[in-house]
């Protein structure tokens, strides 16, 4: 089955570039030309959604806001801006990568093929299906299972994205360790790590919290060592 992308940009040229370019790969490529479209294409099927920040009505980052209310899918970010700031905002409201204006189409590939295949791998399964006992990972009131993105904290399941999830299973799976920013961002991204790397992970490490702790301005679950790195418990 062909994996399904969305492409939400209001350049018609930019937008029939990244069709074209995805379609060659065999992907099958829906498209919307602005913030509003998008959202009413959103469903199960997709794979991924490749989305531009800078669109007139709706923008990315508040699009990405609508879709972080009901789906986990991997979202891409396309900008022309390339402060820091900026790229931090788009992760802190639900991204999952960026890639900035102008790209070559090796580079996107690249990246789309790695959300897709994380995604396939990750993504959370029909809530019909019971997990396992060795197929779940439970320490301090969090259940993980291993095998899907499926997480529970005190009983109540939480949605995380793809990222926040493997974040969460690298540190749960060997609590007491401490990991440094460099080691997640390479194990969870599997790429290089850069010095603005460290911001990314922390940004996801602060969503996480958000999501899984009782009191995030206080986490007993995920841990800052200063000056090393992150631990569970």
């Amino acid at each position: 089955m062909k994996a399904r992308i969305l492409v939400t940009e209001d350049d018609g040229d930019i937008r029939e570039g990244v069709r074209i370019l995805l379609e060659s790969e065999g992907y099958e490529v829906l498209e919307a030309e602005s913030g509003e479209q998008c959202l009413s294409l959103i469903d199960e099927a997709l794979d991924l959604v490749i989305l531009d920040v800078m669109m007139p009505g709706m923008n990315g980052i508040r699009t990405c806001e609508e879709i972080r209310k009901s789906s986990n899918v991997p979202v891409l970010f396309l900008t022309a801006k390339d402060q820091e700031s900026d790229k931090l905002l788009g992760l802190m409201v639900g991204g999952d990568d960026y890639l900035s204006k102008p790209f070559s189409y090796s580079e996107l590939l690249g990246r789309v093929k790695a959300q897709i295949r994380r995604f396939h791998v990750y993504k959370g399964k029909d809530a019909e299906n019971v997990a396992a006992e060795d197929a779940c990972i439970e320490r301090a009131g969090v259940r993980l299972r291993k095998d899907c993105n499926r997480v529970w904290v005190d009983g109540g399941e939480v949605m995380l994205s793809d990222i926040e999830y493997r974040i969460l299973m690298l540190l749960i799976s060997h609590p007491e360790m401490v990991f440094s920013a460099k080691h997640i961002y390479e194990s969870v991204w599997e790429e290089p790590f850069f010095h603005s790397s460290a911001s990314t992970v922390m940004v996801h490490i602060r969503k996480l919290r958000l999501k899984i702790e009782k009191n995030p301005q206080e986490p007993v679950l995920i841990k800052t060592i200063w000056g090393k790195g992150y631990r569970f418990g």
